[in-house]
């Protein structure tokens, strides 16, 4: 069974215990990802964000024995609480209606698919979108190390996750 995994933020340059099998390929499908989740570390982390812009995300092949093993890792990886059941998404090939990750999937041969669900959040809202001007405004208040953090994820986010927020981040604040 091919089980690849969708990424693109940290999961890429940083995948950590994450059993990856190959490296991370460039052409994966076109998603809704933004800068809109303010998460734990402070950074403002990409996420499939409704509204989004279509950006093409990375993917990898995992090296793990059934669908169960790669959704632990992955949220192990994320630090997603087992008892969260959205945190990670999940499509089979063959049991799902093709969308654009089955259609992706099914031209690769690729058996299952997984990446991290979590939602935008702002100010600890779960599935609050925030708008540019609360993503820039949090970013510019930021000082120190989670400065720092937070100006390294947008750095380190793989170029062709192109999107609004960044490009403003970037003209704003100087983070290119």
């Amino acid at each position: 069974m091919i089980i690849a995994c969708l990424g693109w933020g940290s999961l890429i340059w940083k995948p950590q215990s994450l059993p990856l099998a190959s490296e991370w390929f460039v052409d994966g499908p076109s998603l809704p990802i933004e800068f809109s989740r303010i998460s734990d570390g402070g950074e403002v982390a990409t996420v499939i964000c409704p509204n989004a812009p279509p950006s093409r995300v990375l993917w990898t092949v995992l090296d793990v024995g059934s669908l169960d093993e790669a959704c632990r890792a992955l949220q192990e990886r994320e630090q997603i609480a087992q008892e969260r059941q959205d945190g990670i998404g999940i499509l089979t090939v063959g049991n799902s209606p093709l969308g654009i990750i089955g259609e992706w999937a099914a031209a690769r041969q690729i058996d299952a698919v997984i990446w991290t669900a979590l939602p935008p959040r702002l100010e600890g809202v779960e599935g609050l979108v925030p708008c540019i001007d609360d993503v820039i405004g949090y970013l510019g208040a930021l000082t120190g190390e989670a400065r720092d953090h937070a100006r390294h994820y947008i750095q380190q986010t793989p170029a062709q996750i192109d999107t609004p927020y960044r490009r403003a981040i970037i003209k704003t604040l100087g983070w290119g």
